[in-house]
């Protein structure tokens, strides 16, 4: 079948997880526990960050966890803040978190709409801050859709938000294509009935997306090559 829609993951999909994401986990640890180095050292190890290098663990629980999830895991940590209060100040954080493009996002997304493909968003980040993150590099109106995992479609691996995107375009999920860096992503694609697109700017590698993947690309760029393939 032919490809009308592409939807995509956030973090490590339009944007490069590693540069993002590491700034963001030290900010936050670091704030969340009063610039105590040692405890923030301890916290992170938590979810899956190693403070001394700077670097996430594969497994970590921020690389396709939901900011909830994440609180979940922290909540043993800080008895005396409610769940809400972590989620706000994880939300807070990742709003603030430098992006840096996966490839120029603007002239890419361009490109595809110029080729009559509609374009969203489905992330398990929340939507407040994948808003900010899209409108900071300047393509926040380029996509006819974007969906966190608070926006009421449910989260990643669930297919909610990527139907949700389908029926908001008007196309059968067989013509959209689901584009990320994670097996939550590409599980989700294949719940939902759509192709799968891998991508290599996340944590994972080609042997952990390729069991899910119909192709799997260096990056978003490769895109247009391929659908002319």
């Amino acid at each position: 079948m032919p490809i009308d829609a592409l939807l995509f993951d956030k973090d490590g999909t339009l944007f490069d997880f590693a540069a993002t994401w590491e700034a963001f986990a030290r900010a936050f640890l670091l704030r969340v526990t009063g610039d105590d180095l040692a405890r923030a050292a301890e916290v992170g190890q938590a979810i899956g960050f190693d403070m001394a290098t700077n670097s996430y663990a594969s497994d970590s629980i921020v690389i396709a966890g939901t900011p909830g999830e994440v609180a979940e895991v922290l909540a043993d940590f800080f008895p005396d803040m409610s769940h809400e209060e972590l989620v706000d100040m994880i939300n807070d954080e990742a709003a603030r978190a430098p992006q840096a493009e996966a490839v120029p996002l603007a002239a890419f997304l361009d490109d595809m709409r110029a080729k009559g493909l509609k374009l969203g968003v489905a992330t398990n980040d929340a939507e407040h801050p994948a808003r900010a993150h899209l409108t900071s590099a300047g393509v926040q109106g380029k996509f006819d859709f974007i969906a966190g995992f608070d926006s009421g479609h449910g989260a990643k691996p669930g297919p909610g938000q990527l139907l949700a995107f389908a029926a908001h375009v008007g196309m059968a999920p067989d013509r959209v294509a689901m584009v990320g860096d994670s097996t939550h992503d590409l599980l989700a694609g294949r719940a939902a009935g759509m192709t799968t697109i891998g991508v290599l700017t996340g944590m994972a590698t080609v042997d952990d997306l390729s069991p899910h993947a119909d192709v799997v690309l260096p990056n978003i760029g490769h895109i247009a090559e391929w659908l002319a393939r």
